[in-house]
């Protein structure tokens, strides 16, 4: 059972990335939470576990605290897992690839990036021997593998539609997914998605021959005393060759109609999800419609917040807003539904979360996009959009390629023609 594991031993400030090297060559379950390449506020977190019980995990009490991380769990939990929970019926997962994976934290180092300072709990070393390099990242690129074509994925696109006429959904969150073989070293791949596309809740997670490497730009729950965050992502737009398209660019994300009205949508389902599990009037939208931007794309982000009832815990938490619903659509439940029958296949770990679970239920997790999963001959990644009845199918294709090709080409890979 975890510990809270303080106080923090104060070490000279190091680059998590050399921290992490030590940690990774010494330990078979580690993990880097990591706040970006050139960050100047957040924390990183690096350090190490062992895998523990997911019933365990979820048992745990929000009891209050600061939000800040003091030992307790890193992991990541799949979307079929939580799909099947929610009562939508699921595709059999990835015999490979635990949808769940937790690790008990036995040491871990908090980077702070504003003070330059490092906290180290627990067992964990980060003077240890010249760790052994990881491989280079793939430099022939090669074609991925991928579940739909993109002819395929507008027909998919066009039975959304016909399911949002029909009254039965009003947004639906269609995905695939692109595959390549061949061994794929996770801590090779994470410097290039990083280098490429850094973002504030990327990461790292391996345990055995599985790993979990992501850019992900989207926080999905946090929780700091009782108070319950949510940040959802619906709207995208590439970023411009120079400064004033990039601005124009901008612009018609923020006017578009369309993803106006996406990314309300799935506000209106995250106050609805924290609403069973908050404190009754607290529920409250803090920021619409704001415009985030990365080396890749500009998003659309707005955030939610609520007051947790009292004893609520980590399971209830989970039970009441996972999967997210910028991954499912609208109503969550239907839209899973239609989406099972449309994408046929499992969904893994993509569209999932990962970050960590304090002993004190405070946690932070992020959804598992901009993401790749590797494990024992191949790795994959996962991609999709949110659609709604003023979708157009080439766009939407468009965004998907767009969504997968920077964690595939930190693989060594592109998209298939078309994407």
């Amino acid at each position: 059972m975890p510990q809270v594991l303080q106080p923090g031993r104060a070490v000279p400030w190091r680059d998590p990335s050399a921290a992490f090297d030590v940690v990774a060559a010494d330990h078979d379950g580690v993990f880097w939470l990591d706040a970006g390449p050139d960050a100047s506020d957040g924390r990183s977190i690096v350090g190490w576990g062992v895998p523990d019980e997911v019933a365990r995990v979820r048992s745990t009490v929000v009891v209050g605290g600061d939000g800040a991380f003091r030992g307790g769990w890193v992991g990541w939990f799949g979307y079929e897992a939580g799909a099947e929970a929610a009562g939508a019926p699921v595709a059999a997962s990835d015999p490979d690839v635990p949808g769940d994976l937790l690790l008990a934290v036995r040491g871990f180092a908090v980077f702070d990036h504003a003070a330059r300072t490092v906290a180290c709990h627990g067992d964990i070393d980060l003077e240890g021997p010249t760790p052994r390099p990881p491989q280079a990242p793939r430099t022939a690129a090669s074609t991925a593998r991928s579940r739909h074509t993109p002819v395929e994925y507008a027909a998919l696109i066009g039975r959304c539609r016909d399911a949002i006429r029909a009254g039965d959904a009003y947004q639906l969150c269609l995905t695939t997914r692109f595959e390549v073989d061949g061994d794929v070293d996770p801590i090779a791949a994470h410097r290039a998605l990083r280098a490429a596309t850094p973002a504030h809740h990327g990461g790292l997670i391996r345990s055995g021959g599985v790993a979990l490497v992501s850019a992900s730009p989207e926080r999905f729950l946090e929780i700091g005393g009782r108070t319950v965050r949510t940040h959802p992502i619906k709207g995208t737009r590439p970023r411009g060759v120079d400064a004033a398209a990039d601005a124009r660019l901008a612009a018609e994300l923020v006017a578009s109609p369309k993803e106006r009205a996406e990314n309300v949508m799935i506000v209106d389902l995250m106050r609805n999800d924290l609403a069973r599990m908050c404190e009754p009037g607290t529920v409250r939208v803090e920021q619409l419609l704001a415009v985030e931007s990365y080396p890749a794309v500009h998003q659309l982000v707005s955030t939610v917040a609520g007051t947790l009832r009292d004893g609520t815990t980590v399971g209830q938490v989970l039970d009441a807003a996972f999967p997210a619903g910028s991954m499912t659509g609208a109503p969550k439940l239907s839209a899973m539904t239609i989406l099972h029958e449309l994408e046929r296949g499992p969904r893994g770990v993509f569209a999932g979360c990962f970050g960590w679970i304090g002993a004190d239920g405070g946690l932070d997790l992020a959804m598992v996009i901009r993401s790749i999963v590797t494990r024992p001959g191949g790795a994959y990644v996962g991609a999709g959009g949110g659609i709604t009845w003023l979708s157009d199918a080439a766009e939407e294709v468009a965004e998907v390629g767009l969504k997968a090709r920077a964690p595939l080409r930190a693989i060594g890979a592109v998209p298939p023609r078309g994407w």
